[in-house]
């Protein structure tokens, strides 16, 4: 600007001058003083030219006064705009006097005040672009800050003020750019000017030149205004808004902004871009052309007999009660046992009747006011009871079915932290329960905060707890009276269910499949009045609400109640109470019958001939069998007779399915392999993959039951084939409380025949059961919905691998058969975890040892492979409030690493089988086309490389010329013969023995020549090395490839365990075809000793070479390989479920091994690495044996059966040797931890401060099978 203001005002030295150089801001204000000096006007008024014409101007401008011309000032963004180019101050650099005189001469002309104009989103000029571009005008604020007229040479400003005029015709109003350009200085103002335009009716010319930009602001698109016209302002007079009503440009450039997002086209979600073809890049499990399929018929539904219509059945549950209680009042009703077995109160007909009226009255009228009472009719209410005290949830119950509110029985909540609480609470929650009925000792026992308020349980409602003691109740008047209706289709009251997933549903019951229900059990268990049943059940739900709560009171019946904290004293407390009352019935599950068993034998005089029907509620899972046939064998002789014992099916949904009476049982052997096909096949080979199932009788009364597929469309099923129980019957659940969806899947099913018609008009019930129907219509349940874990296209029933885990020596390692079996889904399939308490006298290696049996076992029973068996401490899973462990809970805390095991076992080798295809490498793979083409098309381009073999170090003496390690060894012995390889140290910490490279190739050599003298071997023969850790294994191994034979490392017996071990050693030599065994004198004798010749015959061996005494003389050749594929040695190794596996490494393959180790860890001949590891497998044999013949580097060789006698080996070779690098394996690093945990400080003086693990540059590889985690690291560290 400061050249151009030269050159406007006619000064070329000037300009040469500053082009010349650089100026100061002092200097450029005094050059500038001196060249506009004339231009300026003086104090008087005067100005410094004598053009009268321009005088004029001036004088016409100044009369109007300083400020009545100025322009307004710019929109809020546009006084951002240059207080930014600004930095807050103005600079002068970019001031012009001459275009501001020449723009407030244009703004004289004018009488209407300027407001701001919306500003547009993208501001370009009105002129087209032009040298005039490049001028930047000043601070419109400032107009008038320093008067001037024009030069008296006018022929520069003219040029410039008419290049607009030069556009054309059509470009009109030259001074519209001026004029404009003073709002904001610049081209904003002439896109403003625009913007303003479109919203207004102006000339024809005008509006036909805008019509394109009313069209583009109403799109909300950005404005190119470069190509339109100018328009002259005097055309827009009074068309622009009155004054004082400005338009605020930055509400505008926001609005618009929002226009332009909303107009913009959504952009799918990012999961869109990309094809989910995960499902092809698993591998597919075919399935398998020999698996058994269903040949039978299609079944046709079975119908239960039908229900009898008996003349003195009341019309409901609440009327049998009335008659009950009037007319017997002194019978007893239900007895409540203490935990010594004593009977602790005798609750009357009469009592039962009285009471609930009374708590009826109570929840109607004595909760809340009576204009707004709490509990209304229809209402839901907890029962929160402890399963020790019946009487009182009896009462309870009842006084609610009184008072027409609907009771919701759910666990005493013992803590707020208890296992599925939250979920309980989102039951009551979804069920608007407001009001708790509860005991005053359950009251009393609940956890109370320091106030002694009951706090808010997470994730429940705010409850009124009301104790329902007499005591605490008012009396009602004696008009009052409840109103006993008949038996309708109204809630009856809400049983809770847990699903697989640990959430809560409430299953609805009306009054009448109440009461159906109970009629249909008292015609299958032929109840009459007076008949004594003892109940062991939990009496607030299922089979022990059914029949000791409910059926009970309909016939008038006595209920023992047995309370499970004196089973858990005195597990035979039930069959005392049937010999004490001579009780006809007996409610019981197969649990309580085991625990029975076990202490029978303390108790005498037991005769159980009174009972007629020993009831099994968990008769539906398979492996109650067992505990029904050890129950009848031992107390056959006690007077039961084996029509006794009926196991029944139920489920929440449907209530009772099925239960046995008076039929014969039958039973079934059927083949777990085909049962994991879903299809029936009874096991003719005896086999042990079997499975015994039992019926639970026929069809309830009234009941119409069908087998349909578990999964898609219910078509039934055919005969041989196994599906999910569905019933058709008055007597059953009504829908899942407040769940719509769920409920017309479970409750409103239409099975359909193969054909596809409906087979009947009327809705079945999912039972979550599955089974068949057997011969004569017995139902046979195999499992369970819930425990279903389909794996591989297989199903398997969690119970089953319970079963199975248990079988393995239960009683010495699982404490109180606490097992938890579920699925967890990994590569789209489910793989299988079990979890158990651990006891706690067991050891590691024993709990370990048990842990391997059961994977074998479920893998031969069951024919699938367990991902994760873990164990616990005792007492740490979950349990639900009758004490057995709570499933989802388990789950969840594994699924978050919240279980805290003591001993995990790993094994998704064994299960996971489609695993991924390898990734492909794509070419040429830029961002572009990773956004639009490959991740769209769903190509899997990630990848995960280590460094490239192929490149060759500039230290590496070995890859460009060697391609065997047998010649690696043979130019070390020529180039370093010298230089040890190999130390190895003794128990002591000395050293016992050490190898050079040309030590180790002649001891090679020997063991070459007797190969080839003794041994009689050829070329390719395989060679048993059985050699404890140390030298002897490694001379003995490169003897073997000098020899061209192929070695395989076995490691040897152990002395004190022969029996155990020595057959190990043997399946290895006979399954890798040895042509002989190579070992130590030692050993040669341990094989012979007496101990080891009766576990293996000595004659069974092949040769058997001793190598302490090797020939002295040289084979005539060593061999030399020639196939670089060609065998190098055998890697067998035995897994944890006892199976042993063999790799073949190939010479190329071993010497890419170690040179991935060389690179890896950094090896060369200078460095020295300590190795306490098994040598006999895997990366332990390859850093034992072949790494420090390929890089050159000393190996500090430390056997790990050293530590049993000297814990403290390892850690003090490393120190004093001062080693950068050392390997171990967690076995090795907990024989430090257990052994030297208690002698740190004594340690700490001996190994020196400059050599630790911790220091920089210094490293402790752990190499480990899985069964340790961090935490041993971890204390290792401490």
């Amino acid at each position: 600007l400061y050249v151009w203001a030269h050159c406007l005002v006619g000064t070329p030295n000037c300009v040469q001058d500053h082009l010349s150089g650089d100026i100061t801001q002092k200097g450029y204000e005094k050059k500038r003083s001196k060249l506009i000096r004339a231009y300026v006007p003086h104090a008087g008024g005067n100005l410094a030219t004598s053009d009268p014409n321009t005088h004029q101007l001036s004088s016409q401008h100044r009369s109007a006064g300083p400020m009545s011309h100025r322009a307004p000032l710019g929109p809020p963004s546009a006084a951002r705009f240059h207080r930014r180019r600004t930095s807050g101050t103005r600079d002068e650099r970019y001031r012009s006097d001459v275009h501001t005189e020449a723009v407030q001469a244009v703004l004289a002309r004018h009488v209407e005040r300027k407001v701001a104009v919306p500003m547009p989103s993208k501001r370009r000029s009105l002129v087209v672009q032009t040298s005039m571009d490049a001028y930047t005008p000043p601070d419109s604020s400032s107009g008038s800050e320093e008067e001037a007229g024009p030069g008296d040479d006018m022929s520069g400003m003219e040029h410039w003020m008419s290049r607009p005029s030069q556009l054309g015709p059509a470009h009109l109003g030259s001074t519209s750019s001026s004029s404009s350009s003073t709002q904001s200085g610049g081209s904003g103002n002439a896109g403003r000017l625009a913007d303003s335009l479109a919203h207004t009716h102006i000339s024809h010319l005008a509006h036909t030149h805008l019509a394109h930009t009313h069209l583009a602001i109403r799109s909300r698109s950005p404005l190119n205004l470069s190509g339109l016209p100018s328009v002259s302002s005097s055309g827009l007079s009074g068309l622009f808004p009155p004054a004082g009503v400005p338009v605020s440009s930055r509400v505008s450039a926001k609005i618009q902004q929002l226009v332009n997002t909303l107009k913009q086209p959504r952009r799918p979600p990012l999961r869109e871009f990309f094809v989910d073809d995960f499902d092809e890049l698993l591998e597919v499990q075919q399935p398998d052309p020999n698996q058994p399929r269903p040949e039978g018929a299609e079944m046709m539904p079975v119908r239960g007999e039908a229900l009898g219509v008996v003349t003195n059945w009341p019309p409901s549950l609440e009327a049998a009660l009335q008659r009950w209680g009037t007319i017997s009042p002194k019978a007893p009703c239900l007895t409540s046992l203490d935990t010594a077995g004593k009977p602790l109160y005798v609750l009357t007909y009469g009592k039962l009747w009285s009471r609930s009226i009374k708590l009826a009255y109570n929840i109607l009228h004595k909760l809340g006011s009576k204009q707004e009472p709490m509990v209304r009719p229809g209402d839901r209410v907890a029962l929160v009871f402890p399963n020790n005290d019946p009487v009182a949830f009896m009462v309870a119950f009842y006084g609610c079915l009184l008072a027409e509110v609907v009771p919701v029985p759910i666990e005493v909540p013992l803590s707020r932290k208890d296992a599925g609480s939250q979920q309980i609470g989102f039951l009551l929650g979804s069920c608007g329960v407001t009001v708790a009925l509860t005991s005053d000792a359950c009251h009393k026992g609940l956890p109370k905060s320091a106030t002694g308020e009951i706090p808010q349980f997470k994730g429940w409602p705010k409850l009124l707890w009301f104790v329902t003691e007499s005591k605490h109740l008012s009396k009602p008047p004696r008009d009052w009276f409840p109103h006993i209706k008949d038996a309708n289709n109204d809630t009856a009251y809400i049983e809770y269910k847990t699903c697989k997933d640990g959430s809560v549903l409430g299953v609805t019951v009306t009054r009448i499949a109440l009461l159906t229900h109970c009629q249909a059990l008292t015609q299958s268990c032929s109840y009459t009045e007076g008949t004594t049943i003892v109940n062991v059940l939990d009496f607030k739900k299922d089979v022990g609400l059914w029949h000791g709560i409910l059926t009970s009171v309909m016939n008038m019946m006595h209920v023992i109640s047995v309370p499970y904290s004196l089973m858990k004293v005195n597990p035979l407390s039930w069959i005392q109470k049937v010999c004490q009352y001579k009780a006809k019935v007996a409610c019981v599950k197969s649990r309580d019958m085991h625990w029975a068993l076990v202490a029978h034998k303390d108790q005498k005089d037991i005769n159980l001939s009174s009972l007629r029907m020993l009831l099994v509620a968990d008769g539906s899972n398979p492996w109650s069998i067992s505990s029904c046939d050890a129950f009848l064998n031992v107390f056959q002789t006690k007077g039961l007779r084996a029509d006794v014992i009926c196991p029944c099916a139920s489920s929440p949904e449907a209530l009772t399915v099925a239960i046995r009476s008076s039929q014969p049982p039958g039973r079934g052997v059927l083949s777990m392999q085909g049962l994991s096909y879903g299809v029936v096949r009874v096991d003719t080979e005896e086999r042990l993959s079997v499975l015994t199932v039992q019926d639970v009788g026929t069809v309830t009364p009234g009941g119409l039951v069908c087998v349909v597929k578990p999964e898609g469309v219910p078509q039934l099923c055919q005969t041989d084939e196994i599906g999910e129980l569905c019933v058709c019957s008055i007597a059953t659940g009504t829908s899942y409380y407040g769940l719509t969806g769920m409920t017309k899947n479970t409750f409103e099913v239409y099975p359909v025949s193969s054909g596809g018609g409906l087979i009947s008009e009327y809705a079945f019930v999912r039972t979550g059961l599955l089974g068949f129907i057997g011969p004569g219509g017995l139902v046979f349940i195999t499992g369970k919905m819930d425990g279903l874990i389909m794996v591989s296209g297989r199903r398997h029933n969690a119970d089953d691998i319970v079963a199975t885990a248990l079988a393995v020596e239960p009683m010495k390692f699982v404490y109180r058969g606490r097992i938890a079996v579920f699925s967890v889904t990994v590569l789209r399939d489910e793989r299988i975890v079990v979890v158990a308490e651990q006891r706690p006298d067991s050891t590691e290696e024993d709990s370990f040892q048990w842990m391997s049996r059961v994977l074998q076992a479920i893998d031969s029973i069951h024919g699938v492979g367990v991902f994760c068996l873990a164990l616990v401490p005792a007492n740490t899973l979950p349990k639900t409030p009758l004490g057995g462990i709570h499933l989802s809970e388990i789950k969840q805390l594994y699924l978050e690493g919240g279980l805290h095991p003591c001993n995990v076992l790993m094994c998704p080798h064994t299960c996971v089988t489609n695993l991924p295809k390898p990734r492909q490498k794509q070419p040429e793979i830029g961002p572009a086309s990773v956004m639009v083409g490959n991740l769209v098309s769903g190509k899997r381009i990630a990848q995960a490389s280590g460094r490239d073999l192929g490149q060759t170090d500039d230290n590496d003496q070995v890859r460009p010329y060697f391609l065997f390690l047998s010649e690696v060894l043979q130019w070390r012995a020529q180039t370093t013969p010298d230089h040890v390889l190999y130390t190895l140290l003794s128990s002591r910490g000395a050293v016992s023995s050490s190898l050079t490279c040309l030590q180790l190739h002649k001891r090679a050599e020997r063991v070459a020549a007797l190969l080839m003298e003794r041994g009689g071997l050829q070329e390719g023969d395989h060679v048993a090395l059985v050699y404890p850790p140390g030298i002897d294994l490694i001379a003995a191994f490169y003897g073997c490839l000098y020899a061209g034979c192929v070695p395989i490392t076995v490691r040897p017996p152990h002395p004190q365990n022969i029996s155990t071990t020595l057959p190990t050693v043997k399946m290895i030599v006979e399954v890798s075809h040895s042509a002989c065994v190579m070992t130590t004198a030692v050993i040669c004798k341990l094989l012979r000793s007496k101990e080891a010749m009766a576990t293996v015959d000595i004659r069974n061996w092949p040769p058997v070479l001793d190598t302490d005494d090797l020939p002295k003389k040289k084979p005539p050749a060593l061999y030399k390989p020639t196939n670089p594929d060609g065998l190098a040695y055998l890697d067998f190794s035995v897994s944890t479920t006892g199976m042993l596996a063999g790799v073949q490494m190939s010479h190329n393959a071993v010497g890419a091994f170690c040179r991935s180790v060389k690179l890896q860890c950094e090896l060369y001949p200078s460095r020295e690495v300590a190795i306490c590891l098994d040598p006999y497998c895997g990366l332990g044999f390859v850093l034992w044996c072949l790494c420090s013949v390929y890089s050159g580097h000393q190996s500090i060789l430390i056997p790990p059966v050293e530590l049993e006698s000297n814990p403290a080996l390892w850690l003090l070779a490393v120190s004093q040797l001062r080693v950068r690098d050392t390997f171990c394996s967690y076995s090795v690093m907990e024989l430090c931890t257990k052994g030297l945990g208690l002698q740190t400080e004594a340690l700490k003086g001996i190994i020196t401060t400059g050599s630790r693990l911790n220091d920089d540059g210094k490293h402790c590889f752990l190499l480990g099978d899985g069964r340790k985690s961090t935490k041993l690291a971890a204390q290792f560290c401490l």
